[in-house]
This record gives structure tokens, C-alpha cells and sequence, in this order.
């Protein structure tokens, strides 16, 4: 099981200086990921101070060595596939190949679609994500792209370097088990990252049952599990670390291949955060 710490790109923790450092300290101390959310507004608060994550994880990748990077999850529906295959291709560059790209429809709550006349319905999101994830593959191969398609239209457009990881940057897939699309989209790349559909006052955590009917599906599509990863968050963390080491347990045992935590302003002042980060991930605690 591999470790991630989710980082909030927004709110009081999240101006760039203190990002940086915290990412730093959780190589230190022994997190295996370091992954930033990808909002214009942070979870809809107007108030709330908002950085971009690809500057930040650039920063970042200069600063450490050894961990992982990645979004979770980037809206690619509001992005030009061009520019973001460039910009991921020269953060793997950056990183010595450590880029994972988180991808998903985004965050309805985020006024960075309404409010500046973006998609919002849901299935033609869904769609252009759809087409967006194909050309990201093609613009990665290196080869001259020409698509034609519903949302994106390119004739012969160069796209180089390739990334440094082959066969290509992994991209996760974020959302929600059993949700057909996200299991659909995430057969096709490299990994699951989110929970499952739940109430109000239901465990968003998928159980091992779950978790099997998750990899049945990737796997009745793929034919094979190999190369592809489950990645369970994000979670903030709870007082129970005995209760969340048995079911971290319990979930890699069912194939699960990486635990996610999640560090906000939920968990009060700045040293509150540095201290949960220094104490290492739930392995270490």
C-alpha cells in the first residue's frame, strides 16, 4: 500500500510558500504522494484564497525527489487538451517522470464553471472529458494529431517531447464506484481514485466487497488488473488510527493500492497540519 497526502489548493493553508513546504516535509516524512485538488474557487467559498495547482506542483517538483505528484482531480472539460498535455508533459519532465494526472468531471459547487459560462450538464461534461482524455493519449505519442471530433478539432498539430514515463503519463480517474461512467473511463487508463455514491450520514469508504465488484468491473473491460491502481480518499483524518489501520488493512488485502489523506483547515492552524504531515502517514502513526 503506498501513502498520499492530499493537499488543499485553497483556503488558509494553501498559500504557495506554505504548500511547498509542507510537500517537503512530507517526503521527509515519508508520504509516497503528494496530490493537490484543481479548483478556480476552492469548494465554492468566494472568500477563500485559491492557487493554481499545476504552478504549485511545479514548485514543488523542484523541491523534492523522490514522491509522486499529481492532481485529484483536474476538470479537463474546462481545459484545451493541447495546453494540458504541454503542461503535464513539462511537469513529468520537471519531476524526473513522477506526474500522476488526476482527471474528472469537477466539482459542481465551483463557480469556475458557472460563473464564467462553462459546461455545467453533466453528460455533455462527461462527453468532452471522454474526448479530451483520447487526444491527451494521441498528443502524448509524439506523433503529429489530427482529430476531429464533437468538442476539439486539430490537423496536424506536433506535440513534443513525450512524456518521460512510457507508456504515458498514468491518469487516475476520480469519482464515484459504482457510477457506470467512472467505471467505463477508468477501465480505459491507469487507476480509480474516490469513494463510493453514499448519503448524508453514510461511510463514503468503499468496503472489500466493494472494493472486489470495483475490480471485477476494471477487470471484465482491461482482462487484467496490472498497471492499474486503486487509490482509496481522500480522507481527513480521524482520532480512530487503530480502526483506520484495520480497514487500510483489510483494503489492500482486497487490492486496494493506495490510501489517501486529506489535510484542510479542517484540521485547525497551520502547525496542526504541519504536525499531521510530519508524523508520517497512517503506516508510520
Amino acid at each position: 500500500m503506498k501513502y498520499g497526502l492530499e493537499l488543499a489548493n485553497g483556503g488558509q493553508i494553501a498559500d504557495p510558500a506554505t504548500l511547498i513546504g509542507l510537500a517537503q516535509d512530507a517526503e521527509i516524512a515519508g508520504w509516497d504522494g503528494i496530490f493537490l485538488e484543481d479548483y478556480v474557487v476552492w469548494q465554492g467559498h468566494a472568500n477563500a484564497p485559491t492557487h493554481d495547482p499545476w504552478v504549485l506542483l511545479a514548485a514543488i517538483a523542484t523541491r523534492t525527489s523522490r514522491v509522486r505528484l499529481g492532481t485529484t482531480v483536474t476538470s479537463i472539460s474546462r481545459r484545451r487538451p493541447w495546453k494540458l498535455a504541454k503542461e503535464a508533459v513539462t511537469l513529468d519532465h520537471l519531476s524526473n517522470g513522477r506526474l500522476i494526472l488526476g482527471v474528472g468531471l469537477g466539482d459542481l459547487g465551483d463557480p469556475g464553471f458557472a460563473a464564467v459560462q462553462e459546461v455545467t450538464p453533466l453528460a455533455q461534461r462527461a462527453a468532452m472529458v471522454d474526448e479530451a482524455l483520447e487526444l491527451l493519449v494521441l498528443l502524448w505519442s509524439g506523433a503529429p494529431v489530427t482529430f476531429h471530433g464533437r468538442y476539439f478539432d486539430i490537423d496536424q498539430l506536433p506535440c513534443l517531447p513525450r512524456p518521460l514515463q512510457q507508456p504515458r503519463i498514468p491518469i487516475w480517474i476520480g469519482g464515484n464506484w459504482p457510477t457506470p461512467g467512472v467505471m467505463r473511463r477508468a477501465a480505459r487508463y491507469d487507476g480509480f481514485v474516490g469513494g463510493k455514491v453514499h448519503g448524508d450520514d453514510e461511510d463514503w469508504r468503499l468496503g472489500v466487497p466493494e472494493i472486489h465488484d470495483l475490480k471485477d468491473k476494471i477487470r471484465a473491460t482491461r482482462g487484467s488488473l496490472a498497471r492499474f491502481d486503486i487509490a482509496l480518499g481522500g480522507a481527513t483524518p480521524r482520532k480512530d488510527v487503530a480502526a483506520d489501520r484495520r480497514y487500510v488493512a483489510a483494503a489492500e488485502a482486497a487490492g486496494a493500492t493506495w490510501w489517501m489523506e486529506y489535510a484542510n483547515d479542517e484540521l485547525g492552524s497551520i502547525d496542526h497540519v504541519r504536525k499531521f504531515i510530519r508524523d508520517g502517514p497512517l503506516a508510520r502513526r
